[in-house]
């Protein structure tokens, strides 16, 4: 073979496109939550019919996991694609859109398609693979920790040897413009954990507070107190981000209800931020509390760590998209994101990054744009041939990259 390993790949990228737009539609058309995506999966499986890959489906999850042989002996390169949907009532108008009170707010439909078209360019491409490429078609994403389930069942060995680099592609609906990779090395998303707090208090009536113990002020006076612990105790450099998004207590208006309850994300960029965070807060909700006489049962639930990039793989990304697009179709992320992703369960066992890939819809703003996780979210179809392609660049292009351990030649003792 002469030229670069990458030559062709976009051209064949862009013969499919017709065909991952129609995948994307079907799933898109039809989404589904969590670990169990059967409807999914099937259309993952019909989409790998017949590329000759090695494919497993998972024992307590919907996931499928598909590994191309190169034609030459070497090392192994892990690509990403998530599958499941979101608990959102669509509001696009799309004339594909999700009539099931899910939706794919959050593109994974797109990175199921580009994965899958991936899948037919490494296939096709086959001769240039100086080694092996495991898909992982991953469910339960959002909030369900997929990726530790694949990790369980044994993703980062199914192809007989460990991945040397990991990649995973995520669409954005707003933020950037369509076509455009970005990416940058070091802490890239933010680490997610749950802090759930019960006030428990004494139920009265509301024309007498001063006899009952009200849990709803004091409910709110720690989350404005953990707003101003987070910016008071903590280096703004190593930032925190708290916040609140479900708050309940009582059944009516003059009633004062024994408990509240609310439901806070914290989200840190460091172990050592996210174990301050822990006991901090916690502090503050039981400080606040005693203060009132009442009692606060405060849990934690550890969620996703920091996702980290490796800065070499990174560098293996902007190389990769130059080839396809030129130097303009990439840029470096001048900072972190305070999104999650449990794809940092894979780069916290294999060096890898996750890449950014702008899907403005044409003629919107990015500026303004429906962002991620909208029921007005909407995505630039147009990058599916590009995703597809640029999935392939880096497996091609790693493997290409990484010299084949020699033969020992046989001694006579050995024989």
């Amino acid at each position: 073979m002469t030229g670069r390993p990458t030559d062709g790949l976009l051209d064949d990228a862009r013969g499919i496109q017709d065909d991952l737009v129609r995948l994307r539609r079907t799933l898109h058309a039809r989404p589904e939550v969590g670990l169990d995506l059967p409807h999914t999966q099937e259309a993952v499986l019909r989409g790998l019919d017949g590329l000759g890959l090695e494919i497993t489906t998972g024992r307590r999850l919907s996931s499928v996991t598909a590994v191309v042989r190169g034609a030459r002996p070497g090392p192994t390169v892990l690509l990403r694609g998530d599958m499941d949907a979101l608990p959102v009532a669509e509001r696009t108008g799309l004339d594909f859109a999700s009539d099931n009170g899910a939706m794919h707010a959050c593109g994974h439909d797109l990175h199921t398609a580009m994965l899958v078209g991936a899948a037919r360019l490494l296939a096709f491409h086959r001769n240039r693979l100086a080694g092996d490429v495991v898909l992982m078609f991953q469910p339960g994403e959002e909030g369900y920790d997929g990726a530790r389930h694949m990790l369980e069942e044994g993703v980062l060995d199914v192809s007989g040897a460990r991945p040397v680099a990991a990649y995973a592609l995520h669409v954005t609906a707003s933020g950037r413009p369509s076509g455009r990779f970005s990416a940058r090395g070091g802490p890239t998303m933010a680490a997610v954990d749950n802090l759930s707090v019960t006030v428990r208090g004494a139920g009265g009536h509301g024309a007498m507070p001063h006899t009952a113990k009200d849990p709803v002020p004091v409910a709110c006076e720690m989350i404005v107190a953990m707003q101003t612990r987070v910016t008071r105790a903590f280096d703004v450099f190593d930032p925190v981000v708290v916040t609140t998004g479900s708050f309940h207590a009582g059944t009516q208006n003059n009633i004062i209800p024994d408990t509240a309850v609310f439901e806070t994300t914290v989200r840190t960029f460091s172990p050592e931020a996210r174990a301050r965070a822990e006991r901090s807060l916690a502090e503050v909700c039981r400080g606040v509390a005693a203060a009132h006489g009442v009692e606060a049962e405060v849990r934690w639930r550890p969620l996703y760590p920091v996702t980290v990039n490796d800065p070499g793989e990174v560098d293996t990304v902007a190389r990769a998209v130059a080839e396809l697009f030129g130097e303009d179709g990439y840029e470096t992320l001048p900072r972190p994101m305070t999104g999650s992703e449990d794809f940092s369960r894979v780069v916290d066992e294999v060096p890898g990054a996750m890449v950014f890939l702008g899907a403005t819809p044409p003629g919107a703003d990015p500026g303004t744009a429906p962002d991620n996780h909208s029921p007005l979210a909407d995505f630039d179809e147009s990058v599916l041939g590009a995703g597809a392609a640029v999935y392939a660049a880096l497996a091609v292009g790693r493997l290409h990259a990484t010299p084949t351990p020699p033969i020992r030649p046989a001694r006579p003792d050995d024989e």
